[in-house]
C-alpha cells in the first residue's frame, strides 16, 4: 500500500469513528436502511423501511419492512405482553417507518423487539409521528390483549 491510500483509509476509518462517537453522545443511534440491518446485530440503531406485511399471530406481531416475509431484510415484533402499547398496528402496511433498539438475530435473520410505542416512528408525508400508542384503559386482565381478541 502506498502512503496516499494509507491516508485515505486512516480519514476513513477516522471519520467513521467520529460519526459514532456524534451518534452516541447526542443519544441519538445512527439510522441504516432495513437492508443493512443483518451487518448490525447487536447494536442499537434506527433502522428505516417501508412496512410491507404486518402478521397478528396469539402471540406475537411481526413488522416486515421493505418486503414480505420471507424477503422481508429485517423485522420488528412486538410480543403480545407490550401489544397494549401499540394500536392500529395493520394501518401501518404502505407507511415508511424508523424503529429504533437493538438488531438482534433471530432464525440467522435480524429482528428488533418493540416493547414501546415511541420506538416506532412513522415518517415521511410531512411531520414524523409516533406510532400510535393504545388509549388509556384500565389494565385489561391478564392472559387478555388484542392479539387474543384478534382486535388490531
Amino acid at each position: 500500500m502506498n502512503a496516499m491510500n494509507i491516508k485515505v483509509l486512516t480519514a476513513l476509518a477516522l471519520a467513521v469513528s467520529a460519526a459514532r462517537v456524534l451518534a452516541d453522545s447526542t443519544n441519538n443511534p445512527v439510522k441504516i436502511g432495513a437492508a443493512a440491518a443483518a451487518q448490525h446485530y447487536d447494536e442499537r440503531l434506527t433502522v428505516t423501511g417501508t412496512v410491507s406485511q404486518v402478521s397478528l399471530r396469539p402471540t406475537i406481531v411481526f413488522i416486515n419492512l421493505d418486503h414480505r416475509f420471507p424477503d422481508s431484510p429485517m423485522a420488528a415484533v412486538i410480543h403480545a405482553k407490550d401489544t397494549n402499547q401499540f394500536a392500529n398496528l395493520r394501518q401501518l402496511e404502505g407507511k415508511q417507518v424508523e424503529s429504533t433498539g437493538k438488531i438482534v438475530k433471530y432464525r440467522n435473520r435480524p429482528e428488533m423487539v418493540l416493547e414501546k410505542a415511541s420506538q416506532l416512528l412513522i415518517v415521511g408525508g410531512g411531520a414524523a409521528t409516533n406510532a400510535p400508542a393504545a388509549p388509556s384503559a384500565p389494565a385489561a386482565p391478564k392472559g387478555t390483549n388484542d392479539l387474543t381478541t384478534g382486535v388490531m
